[in-house]
C-alpha cells in the first residue's frame, strides 16, 4: 500500500459507507484515432482498478465502465457511459468514481457540475491520480470546481487552435472540404472533373433541365421517367472512390443546385451548429445553412466549374421563389388561377392571395389581399373574381408572343432534341459500361485455372449475371428509342411549327397543361397591379412586363349585388323612366343592355328574375309580356317561397338556400314560371322564424333543427 494511499485512508474520507457501494472507474479517450494511437493513456485508465482495490474495495466491487472510449466529452448526451455512470450514482450504488483526470469524465461545466451535485447529495468520492476529494467538504468542493473550469477552458483552447486553424487552410483554398458528385480529389490534392462521362453528362443535364423547367420536382419527375440514375464516389469503407450509381431525389437535386461548388467557387462555412436543434444520438444534426454573404471563406474560380456563377445565381433566386412564402412567387402549380404569385394589391402594395370555391359550374377562384388582415386584423384591402382579370393578361401575352411565332417554334425544336440527346448519351455509357463488365467477367472466367472448380462456378456466375444485365439494358434502350426517337420526325416538326404559329391553339390545347400556362406567363409577365374602386365593377390595372415596360387598363369586374354598381343610380333612374312609359319587362331589359346597363355578374342582359327583383324593390309594375295564367289556389299550410319569405322576414335567397339544405319541405310548380311552393303550418312558421332569428352559422341552425325534430319524434 503506497503512502499516498495510507495518507487518503487515514486522513477518513474513505469510510466504510463508501466500500459498501461500487467503486466506478470511468474509462474515456476523445476519438477513436486516440484510442489507436495512444495505447498508454488507456492502460493507464485501465489501472484504476487497481488503485481502487488498493483504497479498500474488492476487485469484485469495481466496475469498469468503457462505453466512451473514441467519444468527445463535449456533450453528455452523446456519451452513454457517462449517463450510465450518472443513473448509478443518482441510485445510490456509487460509493467511489475514479478517473485518470477529471477532463475525462467532462470538458463542459454543466456536465462536471451536475456531477458534482449528484456525488454530494449520494455521498459519493470523486478520485484521479492527485487525490481523493468528497464533494461535501468545502475546499475539496472548491478544488473540484477549479479543475472541471480549468478543464472546460483547455477544451475551449483546443477547439479554437484547431478552428484557427482550419480557416487559415480554408482562407488559401487549401483545406481539403467534401465534393460533391461529378468531382474527385487527385492524389496532389486539387479537385478535378470525375474521369468518368457519364457522371459528368448527368450532372450537366440536372443544370439543364432545371433551366429548362424551373422547378426541382419537374427536375425529379424527367430524371425518373428516364431512368436517369446519379453517379457518386464511396467516401469510405471497402469500396472508397468507387462510383456508385443511385437513385436522383428531391433533397439530393436541391443539394446539388445549392452547392457553389458546381460554378467554380471553393466555399467554407456555409452552416452553422445550432445547439437548440441537436437531437441526441446524432453527432450532424442541429446544422444551419447561412447566407452567402455570411460564408467564412468564399473564393470564386477556385474549381472547375459546371456552370457560370450567373447561372448558380439564377438557381438561387428562382429556388428561393419557388419556395410557398407570401414574399414569394411559389412554384406554379395545378390550380386554375393563372397568376397565382403575380397579383399585387394596388392599396398595400403586398402580394395578393388566391381563394378556391367549390360550386355548381366547377372550382372558381379569386384573388384576396389578405395580409394586413392575418397580421393586424383589419378589414380586407379587396377582393376580385379570378376569371376576368386572367382573360385580360392571357389576351395582352398571347398577343404580344404572336410575332415570335416562328422563332418559338425553332427554339421548341431544338430544346426538345438536345433534351433526348442528352438523355440517348447517357444510355449509351450506360450501355458501354455494362459491355465492359461483360468483358471484365468474360477475361476473369478465362483466365482462371479450368481444374480450381471451386472459383470456376462462381466466375461463371458472375458472367452469367452480366450477360443478362447487358441483355436486359439492351432491349429497355430500344423500348426507349422506339418511345422517344433521339431526332423528331418531319411530322413532329411540322406539328411544332402549326402549333407555334397558332399561338392560342397552342395555349388551349388539351396537352398544355396548367403549370406550363404559369410557366409561361411568368417567363414574360412580372407583375399585375390591381386597384378596385371600392366596391363597384371598376378596377385599374397595371401590367408590368419582363424588362420593366408597363401596360395600363380599366376593367370591369363582375359583383355581388345590384348596388355596388357604379352606375346604380343612373340604373335606377332609367328603369323608373322605362317603365313609366309603359314598356313590357323584357323590353326594359333589352333598352337597359343596349344603352351598356349590365347586371353585375357582366352577362349581356338582366334575365327574368333580376329584373323582376330590381322592379319590385322600386315598386315598379312594368305591363307583361304575355298574358300569364292565374295563379293557382294554394291549399291551407302552403306558400309561395317569395310570400314566406315576406312573412318570416328574410331574404328569399335564405329561404332557398334553407330549402335546398332540406331544411324546409317544398314542392316545385310544374306550370310556368315553375315556383316553389312551401309547406308550413302556423307551427312550422314560428320554427322557421325562430331559426332566422339564431345566430348566423351552418352548424347552430343545424343543431337547432335536429334537436327540434328529435323533440317532435319523441313527442309523436
Amino acid at each position: 500500500m503506497t503512502a499516498v494511499t495510507l495518507r487518503e485512508r487515514e486522513s477518513g474520507k474513505v469510510q466504510g459507507r463508501h466500500r459498501d457501494g461500487l467503486a466506478v472507474v470511468y474509462v474515456r479517450q476523445s476519438s477513436r484515432q486516440q484510442v489507436v494511437d495512444h495505447g498508454e493513456s488507456t492502460r493507464l485508465q485501465y489501472g484504476l482498478v487497481e488503485r481502487a482495490v488498493a483504497l479498500g474495495w474488492a476487485r469484485t466491487r469495481v466496475l469498469v465502465i468503457d462505453e466512451d472510449l473514441g467519444r468527445s466529452a463535449a456533450g453528455a448526451q452523446d456519451r452513454p457511459g457517462f449517463q450510465r455512470l450518472v443513473t448509478e450514482i443518482t441510485m445510490g450504488h456509487v460509493g467511489l468514481v475514479l478517473g485518470i483526470e477529471m477532463s475525462r469524465l467532462a470538458r463542459a461545466g454543466r456536465d462536471w457540475h451536475q456531477l458534482i451535485e449528484l456525488c454530494s447529495l449520494a455521498r459519493t468520492l470523486l478520485a484521479d491520480t492527485d487525490g481523493v476529494y468528497d464533494p461535501n467538504e468545502y475546499n475539496d468542493r472548491l478544488l473540484l470546481g477549479l479543475k472541471g473550469t480549468m478543464s472546460e477552458v483547455e477544451l475551449h483552447l483546443i477547439k479554437q487552435r484547431m478552428a484557427s486553424g482550419r480557416l487559415a487552410k480554408a482562407a488559401r483554398g487549401e483545406l481539403a472540404v467534401p465534393l460533391p458528385a461529378g468531382y474527385v480529389r487527385r492524389p496532389s490534392g486539387e479537385a478535378a472533373f470525375d474521369p468518368d462521362e457519364q457522371v459528368q453528362s448527368v450532372v450537366r443535364l440536372v443544370f439543364q433541365l432545371f433551366e429548362q423547367l424551373g422547378t426541382v420536382h419537374a427536375v425529379l419527375r424527367f430524371l425518373t421517367e428516364h431512368q436517369v440514375q446519379i453517379g457518386m464516389r464511396e467516401r469510405a469503407g471497402v469500396a472508397k472512390g468507387e462510383v456508385v450509381w443511385r437513385r436522383p431525389h428531391q433533397t439530393g437535386i436541391q443539394n446539388m443546385l445549392r452547392n457553389p461548388a458546381y460554378a467554380g467557387i471553393y466555399a467554407y462555412g456555409r452552416s452553422r451548429i445550432d445547439p437548440s436543434l441537436r437531437l441526441p444520438g446524432h453527432p450532424q444534426s442541429g446544422k444551419v445553412r447561412i447566407a452567402a454573404d455570411q460564408w467564412l471563406v468564399t473564393i470564386p474560380d477556385m474549381l472547375p466549374a459546371y456552370i457560370t456563377v450567373a447561372q448558380y445565381e439564377r438557381n438561387i433566386a428562382r429556388m428561393q421563389a419557388n419556395r410557398a412564402r407570401a414574399e414569394s412567387l411559389g412554384a406554379p402549380r395545378q390550380g386554375p388561377a393563372l397568376l397565382t404569385g403575380l397579383v399585387m394589391c394596388g392599396i398595400c402594395h403586398r402580394r395578393m392571395g388566391v381563394n378556391y370555391e367549390n360550386t355548381k359550374t366547377g372550382l372558381v377562384h379569386r384573388y384576396v389581399c389578405l395580409r394586413q388582415h392575418l397580421t393586424y386584423g383589419v378589414e380586407r384591402c379587396q377582393q376580385m373574381a379570378g376569371a376576368f382579370l386572367d382573360a385580360y393578361v392571357v389576351e395582352q401575352v398571347l398577343a404580344a408572343l404572336a410575332p415570335a411565332a416562328l422563332e418559338l417554334s425553332v427554339h421548341a425544336a431544338e430544346q426538345v432534341e438536345q433534351h433526348r440527346l442528352e438523355v440517348d448519351r447517357i444510355w449509351r455509357q450506360r450501355l458501354e459500361r455494362t459491355e465492359l463488365a461483360c468483358d471484365r467477367a468474360r477475361r476473369q472466367y478465362q483466365l482462371a485455372e479450368p481444374e480450381n472448380r471451386l472459383v470456376i462456378r462462381q466466375l461463371e456466375k458472375d458472367w452469367e449475371e452480366a450477360l443478362t444485365a447487358h441483355q436486359q439494358l439492351s432491349e429497355d434502350y430500344q423500348h426507349f428509342v422506339q418511345s422517344r426517337p433521339v431526332r423528331l420526325s418531319a411530322v413532329d416538326l411540322a406539328a411544332i411549327r402549326v402549333l407555334a404559329r397558332d399561338i392560342p391553339a397552342l395555349w388551349r390545347a388539351p396537352t398544355t397543361t396548367r403549370t406550363d400556362r404559369k410557366r409561361l406567363l411568368r417567363c414574360v409577365v412580372e407583375q399585375v397591379q390591381v386597384t378596385a374602386q371600392g366596391t363597384s365593377e371598376k378596377v385599374h390595372a397595371v401590367l408590368t412586363w419582363a424588362g420593366g415596360s408597363q401596360s395600363t387598363a380599366d376593367l370591369l369586374r363582375p359583383v355581388a349585388r345590384l348596388d355596388q354598381l357604379s352606375y346604380y343610380p343612373t340604373l335606377v333612374e332609367r328603369l323608373r323612366t322605362l317603365a313609366a312609359t309603359g314598356l313590357t319587362a323584357n323590353a326594359i331589359a333589352d333598352q337597359l343592355a343596349a344603352e351598356g346597363l349590365r347586371p353585375p355578374h357582366r352577362k349581356e342582359r338582366f334575365h327574368t328574375g333580376e329584373k323582376l327583383q330590381l322592379l319590385q324593390r322600386h315598386q315598379l309594375r312594368p305591363t307583361r309580356t304575355q298574358t300569364r295564367p292565374a295563379d293557382p289556389v294554394l291549399a291551407p299550410g302552403e306558400w309561395w317561397l317569395a310570400t314566406l319569405a315576406r312573412e318570416i322576414g328574410m331574404p328569399v335567397a335564405t329561404l332557398f338556400g334553407w330549402l335546398q339544405r332540406g331544411w324546409v319541405n317544398g314542392r316545385q310548380d310544374t306550370r310556368p314560371p315553375h315556383r316553389w311552393i312551401i309547406t308550413a303550418g302556423p307551427d312550422e312558421v314560428e320554427r322557421l322564424r325562430a331559426l332566422h332569428q339564431l345566430p348566423a352559422g351552418h352548424h347552430n341552425r343545424r343543431r337547432w333543427t335536429e334537436i327540434q325534430q328529435t323533440d317532435n319524434a319523441e313527442g309523436t
